[in-house]
């Protein structure tokens, strides 16, 4: 397991996949050990701990650091680390393993991925877990519903041993691994590359903020989106794919690349924001937007949010640093109608008259095939 080096391109990963001896003698070896099917949200966290792109992860968190990323936003070493990382196991799973053991993790057809060395099993207190990092424990947070309502009841934590990544047949051209990515940088020669992390189409706004960020950093662009569904009326992932071909076409030649990432969104706002940001690092990125409401679940009462607008970019920029990523954090962006632009809020003047849509409308309006207008 041989750490990926390039200083510029966002320093050290880690590749978890082992040679393919060891592959074979584990895959003989397995037929004595437990086993578990991992759920989609499981097959995420595994395949970017065995890429990179939760580097410097080796596995699933023990007790210890899971503990201080709940508590301090930090593993025992003090590395930054936002969210927990956790393998969930049913009660009665956890029963039935010891510490010492391997397990063998597998996809949905079957296929063994890794290998698990169990260092430690436990009973977490939900509670706590969700009010430290989704600041709530209501359930109708998309994280704490998967959180309490749909999450093993027991953690598996250790070390990792992968032995293939997951197979995917759809837009596998638009598929790659930290070290893939940064491979293609040099072969394009880029030195200087900014994130955009979206789950949706863009929209107008969307799309502004992205030139301004590229002109900003003086920087390349990597379109960076999560195919895994949020919410479960979310737009399925084709028809989103689709849409980011077709923007693609309306960036200027040679400026941006498309690559899909295999994360599932926990929709954590603030904490969210820190990891993503961790990734594009480790993704080759030097610079990574944070839009005025990062990772904001919406759909909370009159309030219409879990999140203060902007606290996710504060927290960022605030950890900057140690994050090692360059932030570029965006205000609303408002539809200016005389003008026909896009302007941040502060830039908007009073006299203006001003547009919006929200996601929510948007997407009804996408799903029964309504007209959507123009300036959106």
């Amino acid at each position: 397991m041989t750490p990926f080096t390039q200083a510029s391109y966002g320093g050290q990963t880690v590749d978890l996949i082992v040679d393919s001896q060891h592959a074979e003698d584990f895959k003989r070896q397995s037929m004595d050990w437990p086993s578990l099917t991992l759920s989609s949200h499981q097959l995420s966290d595994l395949t970017l701990l065995m890429n990179g792109g939760f580097s410097p992860l080796r596995g699933f968190l023990r007790r210890a650091d899971y503990d201080s990323v709940v508590n301090e936003i930090r593993l025992q070493d003090g590395t930054i680390w936002p969210l927990p990382i956790c393998l969930d196991v049913s009660e009665k799973m956890a029963n039935e393993l010891e510490t010492g053991q391997r397990m063998a993790l597998l996809d949905g057809e079957g296929f063994m991925l890794a290998v698990l060395n169990i260092e430690e099993i436990w009973r977490p207190d939900k509670s706590v877990e969700a009010e430290k990092v989704f600041g709530t424990t209501d359930p109708t947070h998309p994280g704490v519903e998967y959180l309490f309502r749909q999450s093993g009841s027991h953690y598996v934590g250790g070390v990792i041993e992968g032995i293939q990544h997951p197979l995917h047949f759809a837009f596998r051209r638009h598929r790659h691994t930290p070290t893939e990515i940064r491979r293609l940088y040099r072969k394009l020669g880029w030195r200087r590359i900014v994130g955009f992390h979206t789950h949706n189409p863009l929209h107008r706004a969307q799309y502004e903020i992205t030139l301004r960020a590229m002109e900003a950093a003086k920087a390349n662009l990597l379109l960076h989106p999560i195919v895994q569904r949020v919410k479960h009326n979310d737009i399925d992932a084709y028809t989103r794919v689709r849409c980011y071909l077709r923007i693609a076409e309306r960036y200027p030649p040679n400026m941006m690349l498309l690559s899909l990432l295999p994360l599932t969104q926990r929709m954590a706002g603030p904490r969210e924001a820190l990891l993503h940001a961790i990734v594009r690092k480790n993704y080759g990125c030097t610079h990574f937007i944070v839009g005025w409401r990062h990772a904001e679940p919406g759909g909370r009462g009159a309030r219409g949010c879990f999140y203060e607008p902007g606290a996710a970019a504060k927290l960022a920029q605030s950890l900057e640093e140690a994050l090692g990523i360059n932030i570029i954090a965006f205000d609303e962006m408002i539809y200016a109608a005389e003008e026909d632009i896009y302007q941040s809020l502060s830039e908007i003047e009073d006299s203006i008259t001003i547009r919006q849509m929200s996601d929510h409308d948007f997407h009804e309006r996408f799903r029964a095939g309504k007209p959507v207008p123009g300036w959106f």
